[in-house]
């Protein structure tokens, strides 16, 4: 009976002490992909968010290793998943392109976006901008551009020494990295890219390619009536050659008869003159 009620004792002593040196579970920790803000704040700096985005990932199409993004949130520190900003448009250089929910610098081969795009809106604050440039200086952004279209002011900052400086001017300003050019009218601010032609709206865009379709068409129908007008031009060469080369055959024709009835006149004269008839009607007498 001692033995059973020592045994009966030991027991709950092991599964506590099981249960104690069980390890503690590690919290996977989520960086989400979305911070629940809305992409633009209304429809002028959607316009601009999405101009630029789209004329950028156009010009860099051809390169496999430069992706552009737009309102991607951006986290460059394994860990801290409060620790980020989603620019409106950013571009890495030396990343591939496809499809991404958000950008962990650490998973790309710790390559922070090189050039940074914000478009203000009325809702943004002094302290909401001053945070993201501190940020983006703070982890290695080359330049940024922050543009806002209300007023039509434009600033740029180009890394120094690890400090964003100002650009001073930016009328004129040719982005080191990217190659497009910034002009600042009155009424208006126009990218250039390095071939000289302007960042367009989707709108311009589908008008363009409208106007290029309508051009196509009309250039494919005067090539087509140009062929026309061509092939009867040959058609008419044709026929006036045909034309002269029976004016030819009827001249030869011609020509053969005449030569046939000179021929047939001369055995004549020379049968009459045998006789000893001349053949102008006068004769001779033996």
């Amino acid at each position: 009976m001692a033995n059973v009620a020592r045994q009966t004792f030991h027991a709950p002593i092991k599964v506590a002490m099981a249960i104690a040196n069980l390890p503690t579970p590690v919290r996977e920790i989520e960086y989400p992909e979305s911070d629940g803000q809305p992409m633009a704040e209304n429809t002028l700096q959607f316009q601009w968010i999405v101009t630029i985005q789209g004329g950028l990932d156009a010009q860099f199409a051809s390169d496999p290793n430069v992706f552009v993004a737009g309102d991607l949130l951006w986290y460059p520190t394994e860990g801290r998943n409060d620790h980020r900003v989603a620019p409106d448009v950013m571009v890495i250089f030396g990343r591939p392109k496809g499809y991404r929910g958000r950008y962990l610098q650490w998973v790309e081969e710790n390559i922070a976006p090189q050039v940074v795009f914000e478009i203000l809106s009325p809702g943004n604050t002094g302290t909401e901008m001053s945070r993201k440039f501190h940020f983006y200086e703070r982890h290695g952004v080359e330049e940024y551009y922050l543009f806002d279209p209300s007023s039509l002011e434009l600033t740029g900052w180009r890394s120094e020494n690890g400090i964003l400086e100002e650009v001073v001017p930016v009328h004129g300003w040719t982005s080191p990295r990217l190659g497009i050019r910034f002009e600042l009218g009155d009424d208006e601010l126009r990218l250039y890219h390095p071939n000289g032609d302007r960042f367009k709206t989707f709108v311009e865009l589908s008008q363009a390619e409208q106007e290029a379709r309508l051009l196509a068409a009309y250039e494919t129908t005067r090539a087509n009536e140009e062929r026309e007008r061509a092939d009867q031009e040959q058609q008419r060469a044709d026929q006036e050659r045909q034309r002269a080369d029976q004016e030819q055959q009827r001249a030869d024709q011609e020509q053969q008869r005449a030569d046939q009835e000179q021929q047939r006149a001369e055995r004549l004269a020379a049968k009459l003159r045998a006789l000893g008839v001349e053949p102008n009607g006068d004769s001779s007498t033996a």
